[in-house]
C-alpha cells in the first residue's frame, strides 16, 4: 500500500476524530467553575427550588409519573451541564416535550417512551457530528413565538383533568381530553381540586409581581400540601416515590418495536434540538460575553437523552424558564446547573416521603401558572403588527401546535414563512422598459428631438431587469416579455440581476424562444459570472451565443442591435430606413445617442 493511499485512508478518520474531539468538554469549562463557586452554587440551589415542582409536574403529565420527572432532572440535568454547549443552560423535563410524549405513552406505553428517548439521543449525537446546530439560527421569530404560544396552550389544556380532580379521559388530543374532563366535572362537580389548583396558580402569578425574587412555586405547593393535610380535604396526592434513583437498565428495550418508533424518535429529537438551541440563544442574549456552541449543545443533549432512559427518565431538553432563572440569579459557569441536579438528587434520596404527599392539583396549578408566564403579550403584539406575513405565520404555527403536533407545527411554520419570504423577495424583482435617451441632456449640442427618438423606439426596445430572478416571479416576467410587439430587437440589461435560479433561467430561455419565433431578436448585456451556471445549465446562454447575442455592456448590445437592423435593411447607412429617409436619419442618430446615454447609465449603475 502506497503512502498516498494510507494518507487518504487516514484523512477521513483524522477529520472524524477532530470533529468528535471538538464536541467534548475542554479545560476552560472546568476552570470557569472555580472563578465564582459561591455565586454558582447559590444560583444552582435557586434553580433547583424552582425546578422541583416543574420536574414533578411534567413527569406526571407525561404519563410516567413524578419519579420519571425527577430522574430526568437529575441525570439529564447533570450530563447536559457537563457536555452541553452553553455555560448557563439548565436541562430537564419540559412542557414542550411532555406534549409530544403523551400520545407516545398512549400508543406504545412507558417502555416505548424510554426507547424513543434512547433513539432520540442517538439522533441528536448524529446531528452534532453533522454540524447541524448552526442551521437553527434560521428559524424565523414568528415561528418561535407561535410555537411558544401554542405550547403554552397545550400545557394548560393538559392540566385540566388534574385541576378539576377527575380521572384523565382517554385520547391523545389535548382539546378533546380537556373537553371530556370538563364534561365529567360538570356531571360530578368537586371544588376541592379546582380550589387548590386555582389558589396555587394565583399565588404564583400575583406573588411574582410583588416579590419577583421569591420562589412562589415552592411556597404555593408547600402551603397547598399543608392545607390539604391539615384539613383532610381528600385531594389526590402524587403517591409513593422511590427513595433514590433506580439502577440503570435496558430492560425496557424491545428491539422488535424499533421500526414503529422511528417517527416518534425523530419528532422528539427535532423538538429537543429546537428547544435547546432556542434556550441557549435566549441565555446568550441575557448575558454579556457568553456564546454557546450549537453543535456541542446538540451533543450534550444527545448524551443526556441516551442516559436518562436507563434510569427511568423521560426525554429531556433545555428549559428556557429554568435557564432564565439561572442567569438572573448570577450563574457564570456550568457549576450552577450541576448544583441544581445535585440538590434535586438529595431531595430524591432524603425527602421522597414528603414529596409524595403533594396534591396533583397543586402541580396542575404550578403548570397552569407556567403556561401563563410563557405567553409574552408584548412580543405577540409586536409580531402581529410587524407585517401581515408575520401575523399569518405566528397564528398558523400556534394553531398547528394546538391541533396537530409540535414538530409538524414548526415544519408548517417554516414552510409558510419561507414561502411568504420568497414571495416578498421575488416581488422585489423588476423589469422596467428603458428609454434609450436615458442619461442624455437635451441642451447639449447634438441632442435629438422627441420625433427622432420615437422613430428609434419603433425598432428597438430595452428592458432593465433588477433584483432576483426566481421561480416565484418568473411567470410575471414571461408575460411582460410576451406582450412585446412591433419591434425588431429586444435588449435585456441584466447587470442588476442579483440571483437566478433554474426556474428563472428556464423562463428566460422560453421568453427568448417565443420572441425569436415572432422574428424578434433578443440581445443580453451585463450577465454576471454568478448567473452563468444557472443560465448555462438550461441552455439559455447557448441560445443567446448561437448568433452572437450576448454582450458585456449595454452600449455594445445597442450597437449590435443597430447593426442587425442595418443588415436587415431596416437601417441604411447615410439614408435611413427603406422608404423613410427622414426616419432613417433619426433612427441612426437616436441609436447613437441612446448608446451614449446607456453607457453613462451603465457606468453609474456599476
Amino acid at each position: 500500500m502506497t503512502g498516498s493511499s494510507v494518507g487518504s485512508e487516514r484523512g477521513p478518520v483524522s477529520r472524524g476524530l477532530r470533529r468528535v474531539r471538538a464536541l467534548l468538554p475542554v479545560r476552560a469549562d472546568f476552570v470557569a467553575m472555580t472563578r465564582n463557586p459561591r455565586r454558582d452554587l447559590l444560583a444552582g440551589l435557586t434553580v433547583a427550588i424552582v425546578a422541583l415542582p416543574l420536574a414533578l409536574g411534567f413527569g406526571v403529565s407525561s404519563g410516567l409519573g413524578a419519579e420519571a420527572g425527577l430522574a430526568t432532572a437529575v441525570v439529564a440535568g447533570a450530563l447536559a451541564a457537563v457536555f452541553g454547549g452553553s455555560n448557563l443552560q439548565v436541562s430537564g423535563p419540559t412542557g414542550a416535550m411532555t406534549v409530544v410524549l403523551v400520545p407516545i405513552v398512549a400508543e406504545h406505553g412507558p417502555g416505548g417512551v424510554l426507547t424513543v428517548g434512547l433513539m432520540a439521543g442517538a439522533l441528536l449525537i448524529g446531528l452534532a457530528l453533522l454540524r447541524a446546530g448552526r442551521s437553527m439560527r434560521y428559524v424565523p421569530a414568528p415561528v418561535v413565538e407561535g410555537f411558544t404560544f401554542g405550547i403554552a396552550g397545550v400545557i394548560a389544556l393538559q392540566q385540566v383533568p388534574n385541576a378539576l380532580g377527575v380521572t384523565a379521559p382517554e385520547g391523545d388530543r389535548v382539546l378533546v381530553v380537556a373537553w371530556r374532563a370538563v364534561q365529567e366535572f360538570a356531571a360530578h362537580p368537586d371544588v376541592t381540586a379546582l380550589s387548590v389548583s386555582v389558589g396555587v396558580a394565583g399565588l404564583m402569578l400575583l406573588g411574582a409581581r410583588r416579590f419577583p425574587t421569591v420562589p412562589f412555586s415552592v411556597v404555593a405547593v408547600a402551603l397547598a400540601t399543608v392545607v390539604v393535610q391539615v384539613f383532610d380535604l381528600g385531594a389526590e396526592p402524587i403517591g409513593a416515590l422511590p427513595a433514590g434513583l433506580p439502577a440503570p437498565s435496558l430492560g425496557f428495550l424491545d428491539v422488535s418495536a424499533l421500526g414503529s418508533l422511528v417517527a416518534p424518535a425523530v419528532a422528539v429529537a427535532a423538538l429537543a434540538a429546537l428547544e435547546s438551541l432556542l434556550s441557549a440563544t435566549v441565555a446568550d442574549g441575557m448575558t454579556v460575553g457568553q456564546k454557546h456552541d450549537p453543535d456541542r449543545e446538540l451533543f450534550g443533549q444527545g448524551i443526556a437523552n441516551l442516559a436518562a432512559p436507563l434510569f427511568g427518565g423521560v426525554p429531556a431538553t433545555a428549559a428556557i424558564a429554568r435557564t432564565a432563572v439561572n442567569v438572573r440569579t448570577g450563574a457564570s459557569s456550568r457549576l450552577a446547573a450541576l448544583a441544581h441536579a445535585a440538590v434535586l438528587a438529595v431531595i430524591v434520596f432524603a425527602a421522597a416521603p414528603l414529596v409524595s404527599r403533594i396534591p396533583l392539583a397543586a402541580l396542575a396549578g404550578v403548570l397552569l401558572a407556567t403556561a401563563v408566564r410563557m405567553v409574552e403579550v408584548g412580543a405577540l403584539r409586536a409580531m402581529a403588527r410587524a407585517t401581515r406575513s408575520d401575523a399569518v405565520v405566528l397564528v398558523l404555527t400556534a394553531a398547528a401546535t394546538l391541533v396537530l403536533d409540535l414538530v409538524l407545527a414548526v415544519v408548517i411554520g417554516l414552510v409558510v414563512a419561507g414561502a411568504l419570504a420568497l414571495r416578498a423577495v421575488a416581488g422585489e424583482a423588476r423589469m422596467d422598459r428603458v428609454d434609450l435617451r436615458e442619461g442624455t441632456d437635451a441642451e447639449l449640442p447634438g441632442a435629438h428631438s422627441e420625433e427622432e427618438h420615437a422613430l428609434l423606439a419603433e425598432h428597438i426596445v430595452a428592458y432593465r431587469i433588477e433584483g432576483p430572478l426566481l421561480f416565484a416571479g418568473a411567470h410575471r416576467f414571461l408575460l411582460t416579455l410576451s406582450e412585446v410587439a412591433d419591434v425588431r430587437v429586444v435588449v435585456l440589461r441584466m447587470s442588476r440581476v442579483t440571483t437566478v435560479d433554474a426556474s428563472g433561467a428556464l423562463m428566460l430561455k422560453d421568453a427568448v424562444r417565443q420572441l425569436n419565433r415572432r422574428g424578434i431578436a433578443v440581445l443580453a448585456s451585463g450577465v454576471r459570472p454568478g448567473q452563468r451556471q444557472a443560465l448555462e445549465s438550461v441552455g439559455a446562454l447557448e441560445l443567446l451565443r448561437r448568433e452572437g447575442r450576448e454582450y458585456a455592456t449595454t452600449p455594445e448590445a445597442i450597437a449590435g442591435a443597430r447593426d442587425r437592423l442595418r443588415e436587415a435593411g431596416v437601417l441604411v447607412p447615410g439614408h435611413g430606413a427603406v422608404g423613410a429617409k427622414t426616419a432613417v436619419t433619426a433612427s441612426v442618430a437616436g441609436t447613437h445617442a441612446g448608446a451614449a446615454a446607456d453607457a453613462a447609465a451603465e457606468e453609474a449603475a456599476r
